[in-house]
């Protein structure tokens, strides 16, 4: 079945190659029947198997909680010092879980480490709640989430991975996605999702007692660059990993889905991350220096500033001399007034052996209004003091 799998593999990317002239090795041997490896600052596709058929989470599920969770953060409705606290339904969680009592209460940070390093069931259902009343409202909110996320082939039934519903489901790709989300819009989830073991105290009416946080991403012993991210297994998700990993600069999303034993799901990413480093490079341009103002015919100004939107990337998987990209301003000698802060002056073309490979705006700076008669009066009053 797996050399089947690797011919079958080798065929689609010789086609995509034909097609596209982008390089998916052939070389990636994996055993699982779904799995995509991402560039995370750019979202490009480096390698991809039936990476949309729509298959259980398990865990992985979590990723969206999280997601969810540092944006509540991020907007200031809950904070990392928040007390968080357990439910009887939340207690009452099956599976993977970190043991809290009805009642109890721990920090949003102890909470997070929970779901992210031993994929606490019990603390995803608590942190649920505290965000949005109920696990229904917050399962509404991750349903929303993925919706504006474009992750088409997604829906969510729980928070934490435990349903075994058809119609709790989601694909490679979409868990890239929303991994993608996290981890760039939320970095500071690498401070949780690289903890191996931790202590956290459990402080009950029966007393106070220790349990130790031990991470289910067993790639941050056996993969020297690995940054995270989630793990998940049930009967019948099999086993499932969403893994990070990061390393010259480059920053991977390997997505393995459905392996067939837990060997087999950390082996396939690793073999997904390692091909990645060993084909990507990034041509960044932070587009930093500054640019000359434009002329404004007709305004109240003569001029209005202009800057780039942003940074300029581009992952090459071909080998090719990076070096040899070339940058193109495309910019008018001079505009007319009004002129909207804002809005596109021109673009910075990126050339690369005479093909574009893409291209950044640049925007005005500054608003120019057109001039009036008075203003034109002024102006030529002012020439004449002069």
């Amino acid at each position: 079945m797996l050399r089947k799998k690797t011919f079958v593999a080798a065929v689609l990317s010789l086609m995509l190659f034909l097609t596209t002239g982008r390089p998916v090795s052939a070389n990636v041997a994996v055993s699982s029947p779904s799995v995509i490896l991402i560039e995370s600052s750019t979202g490009e596709v480096i390698y991809e198997l039936d990476a949309t058929e729509r298959r259980s989470p398990a865990s992985i599920t979590k990723i969206m909680t999280l997601l969810l969770t540092f944006e509540a953060i991020d907007s200031g409705k809950i904070s990392l010092t928040d007390q968080v606290i357990t439910s009887e339904h939340a207690s009452s969680m099956g599976g993977s879980q970190v043991y809290l009592a009805e009642g109890e209460t721990q920090t949003l940070d102890t909470m997070i480490k929970c779901i992210a390093v031993s994929s606490g069931n019990d603390a995803s259902v608590a942190v649920a709640e505290h965000i949005a009343g109920s696990e229904e409202a917050f399962v509404a909110l991750m349903n929303e989430k993925a919706a504006e996320l474009g992750m088409a082939d997604t829906h969510f039934e729980d928070c934490c991975g435990l349903s075994d519903s058809d119609n709790h489901y989601t694909s490679a790709k979409d868990v890239a996605i929303m991994s993608r989300e996290l981890t760039v819009k939320y970095p500071d989830i690498f401070h949780y999702t690289t903890i191996w073991m931790e202590d956290i105290t459990h402080e009950t009416r029966q007393g106070t007692s220790y349990f130790t946080l031990s991470s289910t991403n067993k790639l941050l012993k056996q993969y020297q660059w690995t940054t995270g991210l989630k793990t998940g297994s049930t009967s019948k998700a099999k086993y499932c990993i969403s893994a990070t990993a990061s390393k010259d600069g480059i920053d991977l999303i390997a997505v393995v889905m459905g392996a067939p034993d837990y060997k087999a799901r950390f082996g396939d990413a690793q073999a997904l991350l390692t091909y990645g480093f060993s084909v990507c490079k990034l041509y960044i341009d932070e587009n930093q220096e500054p640019l000359s103002p434009l002329p404004v015919e007709g305004g109240v100004s003569e001029e209005a500033g202009i800057a780039y939107q942003g940074e300029f990337r581009f992952l090459d998987t071909a080998g090719s001399d990076l070096e040899a990209v070339e940058k193109v301003l495309e910019l008018p000698e001079a505009v007319q007034a009004p002129v909207e802060k804002g809005t596109e002056a021109g673009r910075a073309r990126y050339m690369l052996n005479g093909t574009e490979i893409g291209s950044t705006p640049i925007l005005y700076a500054e608003d120019v209004e057109k001039a009036s008669y008075p203003d034109y009066l002024r102006k030529i009053f002012g020439f004449f003091l002069l």
